[in-house]
């Protein structure tokens, strides 16, 4: 496979013929941090948190392919700044009460918040009115938690491929769906593998909490990023 020789921030990176950014920045040691990227899944780009920059002009990391000699700008002030002011909008615009979620510790939104130093979002809480759905067997759906990354919709299938997630309503009112009767047969397996690709606390396994205590999760004892930084 061919090798492609590029940079970011000035550091001299190789890569493979058809990787993104973000597939290549990891292989080389740089963290970009994302949100609705996830391996194994094809990418959407639909949180622009991994936006850099690419000839002057802003690219989503996770869907650009890189190519040679290309320039990518990631660790600068601007981006930066845009990459918070997204975090604190996603926490305004939902419910996040992270001390009562079980997903504390091991939650995405939550990482990047304490990465990128949030305390007092810039934006007033909109406090909407979201629905909670526990009808759906073995997983509760939280969408006040929901950041719509479309991870569940991409990577939640059944065996013939039919999307047992999806989305229903335009504009400000589009929120995740469960399909009932594909949900109703549901394995044990599907449902821890739909909460562990949820990057917030959206979806939960039933009869499932606190296997793992605070304070011994993932970001707890780890920031998001450390494990790929060189």
């Amino acid at each position: 496979m061919k090798e492609i020789k590029f940079t970011i921030d000035g550091k001299e990176c190789k890569g493979k013929n058809g990787q993104t950014i973000v597939e290549a920045a990891k292989d080389n040691g740089v963290y970009i941090p994302t949100l609705c990227h996830f391996e194994g899944l094809k990418p959407a780009g639909t949180c622009r948190i991994c936006t850099v920059k690419v000839g002057g002009r802003n690219m989503a990391a996770c869907t650009t392919p890189i190519t040679e000699g290309m320039m990518v700008e990631n660790n600068i002030l601007e981006l930066e700044d845009m990459r918070k002011a997204i975090i604190e909008m996603l926490f305004v615009e939902g419910n996040h009460m992270c001390p009562t979620c079980e997903k504390s510790g091991n939650c995405e939104l939550q990482a990047l918040a304490y990465r990128y130093g949030m305390m007092a979002p810039r934006f007033p809480y909109m406090w909407p009115i979201r629905q909670v759905d526990a009808t759906i067997p073995k997983i509760y759906l939280d969408r006040n938690r929901c950041v719509q990354c479309l991870r569940c919709v991409r990577g939640i299938t059944t065996k013939d491929g039919r999307h047992i997630f999806g989305l229903i309503n335009r504009g400000g009112k589009t929120m995740i769906h469960v399909d009932d009767e594909l949900a109703a047969d549901i394995t044990e397996r599907q449902a821890a593998k739909a909460m562990e690709m949820c990057p917030v606390g959206a979806i939960l396994k039933k009869e499932v909490g606190f296997v793992v205590p605070i304070g011994k999760r993932k970001f707890d004892t780890k920031p998001i990023g450390s494990e790929i930084q060189k």
